[in-house]
């Protein structure tokens, strides 16, 4: 992963005898990490279910109300912020991709829940009234089942943890979803493919033939699927990227510029600049001024 910072991995976090996992009410994590309120990344996996508070948090530079029955998703890489207004509470559960590992066969199983894409609109859910009560009951199984040690503690943990991904991922599916279509497989592969390789291959061509169709038809996936050509999907990320090195002070432009393979600084600018509308110098300003300010 790319070096930003703050970064923070569960074992900076954690006070519980495991460096995989760990598992809080919102507002006394919230009292132990006051340096949390300002733009940061994670190495870990992040879910909270708001059930007091109110204010806003950013993901990825998008902002959200909080609201009570909130329950957001995110996923390694991914910067965020909170501003709360008031007394704010909930549960928080941090967990490593190593988790579920040796546990499912399937060991990439988060990946296939629709609020772990790493897509916001997605990520965010304001949980239905029906559904209150046996999501709260999971998420208090989850705290207890944290303060003991039994023996096959971390094992239940998982368990409940799997049912609340359940029942949540339900509701954004519809519950039945059939099998995805080869265009919507398609889709995915392109995006991991991004993932793993937008730093080095910037053209739709070079991931057109990594999935063995011509740039016409990823073009003609992503404008039916996304509604933008795949070559903006490409920048996306690069953009994206770009922002989160742009909230660590520790990184010039420069050195920046250069983790994301562009030939020059003033290159980077350019591209900065075509696609967010100001230089990443002023991106940079207004991060910092909003973290001063929360």
């Amino acid at each position: 992963m790319l070096q930003s910072t703050p970064v923070y991995d569960i074992c900076t976090l954690s006070d519980f005898k495991q460096d995989d996992i760990l598992i809080s009410r919102f507002a006394p994590y919230l009292t132990h990490h006051k340096n949390l309120y300002a733009a940061h990344r994670h190495t870990f996996y992040h879910v909270v279910l708001f059930t007091h508070g109110a204010g806003s948090h950013t993901i990825d530079f998008e902002s959200f109300d909080v609201k009570p029955y909130q329950i957001y998703f995110m996923i390694p890489g991914q910067v965020h912020s909170w501003s709360f207004e008031g007394f704010t509470d909930g549960y928080i559960i941090n967990f490593s991709e190593s988790f579920f590992q040796s546990f499912l066969l399937n060991p990439a199983y988060p990946e296939t829940l629709s609020f772990f894409s790493g897509d916001l609109k997605d990520a965010v859910i304001n949980l239905p009234q029906g559904l209150h009560h046996q999501i709260l009951l999971l998420f208090e199984e989850i705290i207890k089942e944290s303060e003991g040690n039994s023996s096959q503690g971390a094992d239940m943990l998982r368990v409940l943890m799997l049912q609340v991904f359940i029942l949540v991922n339900r509701l954004s599916t519809g519950g039945n979803k059939g099998p995805a279509s080869y265009n919507q497989t398609l889709l995915k592969n392109f995006q991991k493919l991004i993932e793993a390789n937008y730093i080095r291959l910037k053209l739709p061509k070079d991931y057109a033939s990594l999935l063995y169709i011509t740039p016409n038809h990823l073009n003609a996936v992503c404008k039916d699927l996304l509604g933008m050509q795949a070559g903006e999907v490409i920048r996306n990320r690069t953009v994206l990227e770009a922002k989160r090195l742009l909230t660590s002070q520790q990184l010039t432009i420069s050195e920046i510029a250069f983790k994301l393979n562009f030939s020059d600084n003033s290159y980077f600018t350019k591209f900065f600049k075509k696609f967010e509308g100001i230089t990443p110098e002023e991106f940079r300003k207004n991060i910092l001024n909003h973290n001063h300010h929360e």
